[in-house]
């Protein structure tokens, strides 16, 4: 029996044009399927559907069994909210509505509202229902996950935990619920190195049926059996791993170029034929069911229409410039961010590609926002040479100065000539959502807009906080290979493998505080998968000499 049966499936967003037509695949129980395709192209609307959280407007969508669902944006909602109610969101339907039934009753009980008979009935349900064993799951996944001491989940806020920590508690319970599907939109999100490899060995050991959106090349490549391709308002599957996807795309991509070309062809002939044969007829009537068989046969092929043609690739064309600056770009003397990382020293020089690595939580964001000027370090100096402009990225895309405006007009605001405008929106394949509002984006085409604005600003120093999260797999290479040829320098917080390993060097900031320069992506990638060996690795070097 298929764990996962789309069928025909078609979804248009309200007052909107379709998002996807004519969609069906199928995954096999124990297969672990990834869905890839460009960004606001549907991949997480497809994982909605089967979720039963939206409604298509045509065809079929069923997972069979019992289905649990990680979204994008699981634990990055009211950071007050306490922690176990985080957790009752990723439990099993019937379990998550006598969870927050109980916590109701509780709170109802605390304020006095209650006198305690809808609390008894709550918690009879709860334990009927095997809540406390789901209770004892969440601890034991917390003492996993969480690095500080949680005595109390009720106390305890989301926000008291890094949104790594939140997101591999979440996949700890998940990937050990037995649940008979998991669908998983984006787990590598806000995961460090060693936590995506951590991640990648539970998917590969797992024997859950398993459909996720990811935009990890390495992990995609590790744990995908088989690649289900959102592209061209439809969809097409590879039955084998991401490694082979791109070789079988291509061979595709030729196959439906020459399946065209032969049909045109073909048409093209027995419209002749035809032709000839109604030439004939004219000029003598016993050739007349001869050419109304011929053409018979021509409406015929043109009525069951051509293949399908070659999907367009998607065209995103990143143009970062920059320009020369002096030849020291950063100075930090001393830095240090308390209860975070000690103080230390480096030079960054014009040019450099500098990857700020290490586990969740030790600082990186922190000493991204003092390298922008947007806070100060408890310790040391910064110091910027002279001819810089510094341009940055945030982590979550949060841009307070674009909420409630288009597309449009916030590339105005830096292109004013409209016709520009739309051209440098349509580079990076966003001129049809033009009128827009910012908050209506998908993750990766807020991401890609960020990106167009720091291209259009021409900065010469970019300070990149984990730039290809949200950022398709085709747009996380096109912002690759425009960095390549970028006048400037980059500093980048990043846990894409496949982007560090464009980097020149690393400054690695340890989970105890210290601080490591590693020369190369090898040693680099080394010291993240055994962090307590930084220190013994031949080549790197301690930034706490001053």
């Amino acid at each position: 029996m298929t764990s996962i049966v789309v069928s025909d499936l078609d979804y248009a967003p309200p007052g909107g044009d379709s998002l996807f037509f004519d969609v069906s695949f199928g995954v096999s129980p124990g297969e672990h399927a990834a869905i890839v395709g460009p960004n606001g192209g549907g991949k997480s609307t497809i994982m909605r559907i089967l979720s039963g959280e939206l409604d298509a407007d045509g065809g079929e969508a069923v997972a069979h069994g019992s289905v649990l669902t990680m979204t994008q944006e699981v634990g990055m909602g009211d950071p007050d909210r306490p922690l176990r109610e985080m957790l009752l969101d990723v439990a099993l339907p019937e379990l998550r509505e006598a969870g927050r039934t109980l916590f109701a009753a509780e709170r109802s009980m605390l304020d006095g509202t209650d006198d305690g008979m809808a609390y008894a009935e709550a918690i009879t349900a709860w334990g009927d229902l095997g809540g406390y064993e789901l209770e004892s799951q969440w601890a034991a996944a917390v003492e996993r996950s969480v690095k500080s001491t949680v005595e109390d989940l009720a106390t305890r806020r989301v926000g008291d935990l890094s949104g790594g920590e939140r997101k591999r508690l979440v996949l700890d319970l998940l990937l050990d619920s037995g649940a008979d599907v998991l669908l998983l939109d984006e787990p590598d999100n806000y995961l460090d190195i060693p936590t995506r490899l951590w991640l990648e060995e539970r998917l590969v050991d797992c024997p859950t049926t398993i459909l996720m959106i990811s935009h990890d090349r390495a992990l995609l490549e590790r744990v995908a059996t088989k690649i289900v391709v959102l592209e061209g308002s439809g969809c097409w599957v590879h039955g084998g791993s991401y490694g082979t996807f791109p070789a079988a795309r291509e061979q595709r991509q030729a196959q439906l170029g020459d399946a065209l070309k032969r049909w045109n062809e073909e048409e093209r002939r027995l419209h002749a034929h035809m032709k000839v044969m109604k030439a004939r007829a004219a000029q003598n009537f016993k050739n007349a069911t001869k050419a109304n068989a011929a053409e018979t046969r021509w409406e015929k092929f043109v009525a069951a229409g051509p293949p399908p043609p070659p999907v367009a690739d998607q065209q995103i064309h990143v143009g970062l410039r920059g320009a020369d600056s002096a030849r020291r770009v950063l100075d930090l003397r001393q830095v240090g961010i308390d209860n975070l990382f000690l103080p230390f020293s480096d030079e960054i020089h014009f040019g450099e590609r500098v990857g700020l690595i290490g586990p969740n939580g030790t600082g990186k964001t922190h000493l991204m926002r003092a390298l922008a000027g947007e806070s100060s370090p408890d310790d040391g100096t910064i110091g910027l040479g002279p001819r810089t402009s510094v341009g940055t990225f945030t982590q979550i895309n949060d841009r307070p100065d674009f909420l409630g405006r288009e597309l449009l007009d916030i590339v105005r605001e830096r292109v004013p000539d409209e016709e520009k405008a739309m051209k440098a929106l349509a580079r990076y394949g966003l001129a049809r959502h033009y009128r827009q509002a910012f908050e209506t984006l998908s993750g990766g085409q807020k991401a890609r807009l960020e990106i167009l604005c720091l291209e259009l600003e021409g900065h010469n120093v970019l300070l990149l906080d984990e730039p290809t999260d949200n950022l398709d797999i085709e747009s996380s290479e096109a912002l690759e290979q425009a960095l390549d040829g970028f006048v400037g320098t980059v500093v980048a917080v990043s846990h894409d493998r496949a982007f560090l390993e464009t980097l020149d060097r690393f400054v690695m900031i340890g989970d105890d505080g210290a601080v490591h320069e590693l020369p190369d992506w090898p040693l680099a990638l080394a010291a993240l998968e055994e962090p307590d060996r930084v220190t013994d690795l031949r080549l790197a070097r301690s930034l706490h000499d001053g």
